[in-house]
């Protein structure tokens, strides 16, 4: 989701907020300075109501339950409430605009068609759409985003994908083909996390479909053992879907901090493990900052526990395991540790397939049983699929599986070590700039940059004038770029760190200038206790890219 100047509209209401919080408490105070019966009733009626909040809350601490349920609860006095909705009515409207001009001069199709459209105007109409965007990822110009773009793999995949456009799994007796391809790309990258031959999974629709599929394979094995509320114990720094996975499959979520190297403190992870851990996590690298996680230490934890350990590779799944033979020694973290017993890895990042596939492997096959849904009595016949999705798209499979064969071991290692050859480079470039610094030491592919003399997100803002898309990141405040294969052509590290350069040059004649754009609503947002605030704000946006309403 990218930011827009019109969030900081929704944001001048959380100072009078903040105070009226102040103000509510003190009368409280003297109201009930009497102590009479029915004011300690009312007291204690209100204590009790916290208390239970509270338990039913994730682990942010007696400060911030107490802060974020007192800003809720002011949130509901009419007048506030009002003030609110009214403010994030002006914010849907301004963002829906913003969506909406990209595509001012190619109106949304509301209805079918009268007569079915030609090949040649499908295509011209298909290049109208494909020109909206502005951003030249090609030139990489992108954090992320697009990870290969070479014109061959490109070129095959695309013929690959005609190939076995109408192919569907589910129909394994029907399409032998891509049920043998899916299970030689499981098979190929479970030998590449160093699993045994009992060693299995499957493939799914990206990252974020795996580390679901995981948390809810432990979630029933944790079911079957007793505990009612399974826990997630990872760091502040996981994968946003661990909390998706939560908050989709009622479980609770546990977040551990991080220590100075960005990684998680494997001290207060092992505090915090109760009989009601599930599953134990650990980034090999973490999204954030790059960091990788101990996964030693983590899976010494789950084997002295007996907690099922994950290690989320989502991000490096097809870098991390070509460090070692690229020249970037790295510790275990895969099925070699005895406690790791399952392992995301996104073959659609630098896998260098076309978006749409990952694959999530389990040390062995008690684990896969789990996620394997059955129904064996409904009328329609007996119905079993691996993953969510019960049809899902041969080609995708097809194009992964291809794509893995043209780039081989020695392809993959190529470009993991130019990645790396370039994140080295530019790491110590940045570390040369006054008045930022970065975060950690990334091992991978990722550099986080944050600073002490002025708001960091003014940086992102100058850097997108410039022509780059960087992440925005928060907790602490920073930004990060993520390197890929189109950021090892010529010249385009000396290009960024140029306008890096000029731009903190730029902000550091003024460091303390008043804030706006991104960098307002960044900071404002991380002020407000209410997160279900910021949240409310996060879903309108989705809700405004689904809008054909015309731009005004």
């Amino acid at each position: 989701m990218q930011a827009k100047s019109s969030y900081e509209d929704i944001m001048e209401f959380a100072g009078p907020i903040k105070d009226g919080i102040f103000e509510f408490i003190q009368s409280l105070e003297n109201f009930l300075s009497p102590f009479d019966r029915w004011k300690i009733l009312f007291v204690s009626a209100f204590v009790t109501y916290y208390v239970v909040q509270f338990l039913n809350m994730q682990s942010d601490g007696i400060y911030n339950g107490l802060k974020n349920f007192v800003f809720k609860w002011y949130r509901r006095l009419p007048i506030i409430k009002g003030i609110v909705q009214k403010k994030l009515k002006k914010t849907y409207d301004d963002m829906e605009h913003s969506i909406n001009k990209t595509c001012a001069n190619v109106p949304y199709l509301m209805e079918l068609p009268d007569k079915k459209m030609t090949h040649e105007q499908v295509i011209n109409l298909a290049k109208k759409y494909r020109n909206m965007g502005n951003v030249e990822w090609n030139s990489g110009r992108c954090s992320g985003t697009v990870y290969s773009g070479e014109e061959d793999l490109t070129k095959l995949a695309t013929e690959i994908y005609g190939m076995f456009a109408w192919s569907n799994p589910l129909h394994a007796d029907v399409f032998p083909d891509v049920r043998k391809m899916e299970a030689e790309v499981v098979r190929m990258c479970c030998n590449l996390f160093n699993g045994s031959k009992e060693s299995c999974g499957t493939m799914t629709s990206g990252g974020t479909e795996s580390i679901m599929l995981a948390c809810k394979v432990y979630r029933d094995l944790a079911y079957e053992r007793g505990i009612q509320k399974p826990e997630i114990l990872c760091a502040v720094s996981a994968h946003a879907a661990f909390d998706k996975s939560a908050e989709y499959f009622r479980m609770k979520i546990v977040h551990v901090p991080v220590d100075k190297s960005g990684a998680v403190d494997i001290g207060k992870m092992r505090q915090k493990i109760n009989r009601n851990t599930c599953m134990l996590v650990g980034s090999a690298p973490s999204f954030p900052h790059g960091i990788i996680d101990p996964m030693i230490e983590i899976a010494k934890l789950g084997k002295r526990y007996n907690i099922p350990v994950h290690t989320d590779c989502c991000l490096g799944g097809f870098i991390v395991p070509f460090m070692d033979k690229a020249g970037y020694p790295i510790r275990p973290f895969d099925f070699r540790l005895d406690g790791v017993t399952s392992i995301s890895a996104d073959t659609h990042k630098y896998g260098y397939a076309p978006k749409g596939s990952s694959v999530i492997l389990y040390k062995e096959k008690k684990y896969l049983r789990k996620q394997i849904f059955s129904a064996v009595d409904w009328p329609g016949g007996i119905y079993a699929s691996p993953t969510f999705a019960g049809s899902r798209a041969g080609a995708i499979i097809a194009a992964c599986w291809a794509t893995m064969l043209y780039m081989g071991e020695k392809g993959y290692v190529e470009s993991t070590k130019a990645i790396l050859d370039c994140r080295a480079d530019m790491e110590k470039k940045l570390r040369k700039i006054k008045g930022i610094y970065v975060i950690g030491k990334p091992e991978a592919t990722v550099i986080a940059i944050a600073s002490d003399d002025f708001n960091i997100y003014r940086l992102s803002d100058a850097m997108t004038k410039l022509g780059w898309n960087l992440n925005a990141l928060q907790y602490p405040s920073s930004i990060h770029i993520c390197l890929t294969l189109t950021h090892t052509k010529q010249g385009v590290v000396d290009k960024f760190i140029k306008d890096i350069n000029q731009s903190v040059s730029e902000i550091l004649k003024n460091p303390k200038e008043e804030l706006n754009g991104m960098a307002a609503m960044y900071g404002a947002a991380q002020s407000v206790p209410d997160r279900g605030l910021i949240g409310e704000v996060a879903t309108s946006f989705i809700e405004a890219c689904y809008n054909t309403n015309a731009t005004k």
